[in-house]
């Protein structure tokens, strides 16, 4: 009698390696794996180190600030050495104020550079990456508001105040006190940060860079322009007024060299640009809170 062959073994599938458990594992059903890394859950100081790597990160930044700095040095040495070549007299006009040009040209950069901080993100669709990153709107723009206010205000700062020395020791005229050098350096730098933040603002209200920049301007020089062609005498109050409360007129009285003898004086120009300022910032945080990306 025959005896059957044995059929061959079935191949097996290779087994996986043995691996340790991670550290931390607990056996068992339901055992969780407890991460040695720390976690934590993010705050303003992230979202502001976030927003400080975006803001130096970009061209445009370079392209804004550097063509400030520019303006503000050029137009104001400019100035100085065309009164220092003719021996004008001053007249009793501050030797800082000759400053004024090259900011207010210049605080269309700062401009430009606030509304492009939010602006550009809606444009891009990076506001989305954003707000993945950091959920809650209002942190985001408290950050964005932040880090471009003060990167706005120290150069700002730093600029007027180089060009305040050069320009009094090339033009023979009054010493500065104290008051007027507190106020052509720190006090126009807070002012035009302060307009920069409100244009950052009005990009967060607008959420399109061209339309909010050209708003800005508008309000920058369209309040003067209308006042230099108001010739009727039934539009004099109004006309008065205009050149009073515009930016251009503000912006003077800081360099105590106001166009006009009635209005803001001193530091006033300041609280009526952070009002106005804190009023559209406001409307910016209901926007963000209430309206979809």
């Amino acid at each position: 009698m025959t005896t059957p062959a044995t059929p061959p073994p079935l191949p097996q599938a290779p087994r996986a390696p043995y691996q340790q458990p991670p550290q931390g594992w607990e056996g068992g059903s339901g055992g969780l794996y407890a991460s040695p890394i720390p976690v934590r859950s993010p705050g303003l100081g992230d979202a502001i180190a976030s927003e400080w790597t975006k803001i130096r990160s970009v061209r445009s930044t370079l392209w804004t600030l550097g063509v400030m700095i520019v303006l503000l040095l050029a137009v104001g040495l400019l100035a100085a050495f065309a009164v220092s070549a003719s021996d004008a007299d001053l007249d009793g006009t501050p030797v800082l104020s000759l400053g004024f040009f090259g900011v207010l040209l210049g605080s269309i950069c700062v401009i430009t550079l606030g509304v492009l901080t939010i602006a550009s993100e809606y444009g891009t669709g990076m506001i989305r990456t954003t707000l993945t990153a950091c959920p809650s709107r209002v942190r985001m723009l408290v950050a964005k508001s932040i880090v471009f206010f003060l990167l706005s205000f120290t150069i700002t700062t730093v600029t007027t105040g180089i060009v305040g020395l050069l320009q009094t020791a090339m033009v023979d005229g009054g010493t500065p006190t104290a008051d007027d050098w507190l106020r052509s350096t720190v006090g126009v730098g807070l002012y035009v940060a302060t307009l920069g933040l409100l244009s950052l603002a009005l990009g967060a209200l607008i959420r399109h860079s061209a339309g909010a920049i050209t708003i800005m301007i508008a309000v920058v020089l369209l309040p003067l322009v209308l006042a230099m062609f108001m010739f009727s005498p039934s539009l004099a109050d109004l006309q008065q007024a205009l050149f009073e409360y515009s930016i251009p007129n503000q912006l003077g009285t800081l360099y105590d060299a106001s166009m006009t003898t009635s209005g803001p004086s001193g530091w006033e120009p300041l609280w009526i640009i952070l009002g106005v300022t804190a009023v559209t910032m406001a409307g910016a945080f209901v926007s963000l809170d209430r309206r979809d990306v």
